[in-house]
């Protein structure tokens, strides 16, 4: 069952109360149609009031939440989804994501994602998925519910973190990649190469770390407060870089983690 995820979503990580409401606000009146929440991001309702009041039809936006690490088990993750639901004033998500592994496997991967899949049987969620999963977690989610069900998995991913390993386990196994910090907590506006790539195309090095990985299939959600900063990277669409740019940009690869919590799983 694969789901077509918009490729270009707008993040709300960090962003709180007011903060929350005016970037959606803004980004649904500038024409993103993805939104990307979470449950530990505490802005569920600040989000489910910009969509609210936005006028777009709910069928429009593609909203994605993710389940906060203490709900993982059986018992707890349908009801943590159903409060959800109330926040966002809506009757369903399109996407709902485990956001981290269980810490210390206290929580078993197959056990999550069979509670998800009952969940999405149950038209609480459109689809399902995980955040943060190396390959041998992923390999116990498909283990459990089937890649056909596993919409994406959600990973840090920038020119400085290109996570292949992941990336090439994910497409032989036919699961999409979303993309989170796309633009490396802004470190890609002082890169040489991005820069002058940037120049080259009259773009931003914003717009050209993002179309590289919208040019890679990816998904990507980045976040800004900023009205010009959210219409400037919606226009990173529109941006076809060059065969060569690309593999300029790949270069750039450094394995540089910026997310990393002590709770983290071993990465690959």
């Amino acid at each position: 069952m694969h789901t077509t995820i918009p490729q270009l979503g707008l993040g709300t990580f960090r962003l709180k109360e007011q903060q929350a409401i005016d970037a959606v606000a803004t980004g649904l009146e500038l024409g993103y149609r993805h939104i990307d929440t979470a449950q530990i991001y505490g802005n569920e309702a600040e989000v489910g009031q910009a969509l609210a009041g936005s006028g777009v039809a709910r069928g429009d936006v593609f909203v994605t939440t993710k389940i906060w690490t203490e709900h993982l088990a059986a018992n707890r993750l349908r009801a943590s989804l159903e409060e959800s639901l109330v926040k966002l004033r809506t009757d369903y998500v399109d996407l709902t994501l485990i956001h981290w592994p269980s810490p210390g496997a206290a929580v078993s991967v197959a056990e999550s994602m069979e509670a998800l899949l009952a969940a999405r049987e149950a038209g609480l969620t459109r689809a399902i998925g995980v955040s943060n999963f190396p390959i041998a977690l992923l390999r116990d989610a498909i283990a459990a519910v089937g890649a056909d069900n596993i919409a994406t998995n959600q990973v840090e991913l920038h020119p400085f973190l290109q996570n292949r390993a992941v990336d090439a386990f994910m497409v032989d196994a036919g699961i999409h990649l979303t993309a989170y910090m796309p633009l490396a907590y802004g470190k890609v506006m002082d890169d040489a190469t991005i820069a002058r790539i940037a120049q080259v195309h009259g773009a931003t090095p914003a717009q050209v770390a993002l179309a590289w990985a919208m040019a890679k299939g990816y998904a990507v959600i980045p976040s800004s407060t900023k009205r010009a900063n959210l219409e400037s990277n919606l226009q990173a669409r529109d941006l076809i870089l060059s065969r060569q740019d690309i593999a300029d940009i790949d270069a750039l690869d450094r394995d540089e983690r910026l997310v990393s919590p002590d709770f983290a799983p071993a990465w690959d």
